[in-house]
């Protein structure tokens, strides 16, 4: 069952249900990421209801039971992000493929935005400001997110450090992070066992881990600190970083006022370093 087919069920079921029913139809189809990957408890919980409650609607629905609807909702999620399938679809929507990226960029945007809140945010703020050191890690793609965020923390003068893979393994560059540090990892598809494996022991060396993934099933989500999700579909190339550079902008931006004057001066600095004539031509004028 496809994601379209999916929702189709859900909106034509939902104005039959009884009013209990219908509240947990209408939560399954505004959220069917957190479906696809939350056990029954935690959906309960998010609800409000019984897992029987989850149970029977999943019956109404046409299902044998809840964990046949949470396949379902995986296989659909898990579609999205399969290159193959979104460049077919473009390629048989007839409206060509430029029109096509234009529409899932906006699309990433705002299903990013409606995934970041204020509590998230708070804190990411509250762990960066208590941080020893900042961890930025990334493999392939995600490493240019991961990248952004090193880039503006030293900007801000903060202690930040880049992790990727180059002359040492990812895993042999995490033996020095422990507790007290945050690392930060950016991890899209396809995931990586090496950076799985690295920000498990840095979990297990008891630093703080933020994780910025397209859903709750990247293997790194279960040692999160701190979790965000970004939306990252791309009829082309794989993952999209439109998304998680959107989220890494707003972060580190909302970051530079929240740390006051230690930014400012920092930022001063690199105002300084701007007006270098031996590095840029200040008469095309500067913007870092």
């Amino acid at each position: 069952m496809t994601r379209e087919e999916l929702e189709s069920l859900l909106r034509d079921k939902i104005p039959t249900l009884p009013k209990k029913a219908r509240r947990v139809a209408e939560y399954l189809l505004s959220n069917m990421r957190e479906v696809a990957f939350n056990s029954i408890g935690q959906v309960a919980q998010e609800l409000q209801v019984s897992k029987a409650q989850l149970v029977r609607v999943a019956r109404i629905l046409g299902f044998q039971g809840y964990a046949e609807l949470k396949s379902a909702f995986q296989k659909a999620i898990l579609e999205q992000i399969n290159p193959v399938t979104m460049l077919v679809k473009a390629k048989e929507s007839g409206e060509g493929l430029a029109p096509n990226i234009f529409d899932t960029e906006h699309a990433n945007l705002d299903n990013t935005w409606r995934m970041i809140s204020k509590e998230k945010i708070n804190a990411f703020i509250d762990l960066v400001k208590k941080a020893n050191n900042i961890y930025c890690m990334g493999w392939g793609i995600s490493s240019l997110v991961a990248e952004t965020f090193y880039m503006r923390l030293r900007v801000m003068g903060l202690p930040g450090h880049l992790i990727k893979r180059g002359s040492l393994a990812i895993v042999e560059q995490v033996r020095c992070i422990k507790e007290g540090d945050v690392v930060i990892v950016c991890e899209l598809p396809s995931y990586v066992v090496e950076v799985t494996e690295a920000i498990a022991k840095c979990a297990a060396q008891k630093a703080s881990i933020v994780t910025i993934t397209d859903t709750a099933a990247a293997p790194v989500c279960p040692m999160a600190t701190l979790q965000f999700y970004v939306s990252a579909l791309s009829p082309t190339f794989g993952s999209s970083i439109i998304g998680p550079l959107f989220l890494a902008h707003i972060l580190t931006s909302i970051l530079s006022v929240e740390l006051g004057e230690a930014a400012q001066h920092a930022l001063e600095d690199q105002v300084q370093f701007l007006h270098d004539e031996r590095i840029f031509h200040p008469v095309f004028g500067l913007r870092y």
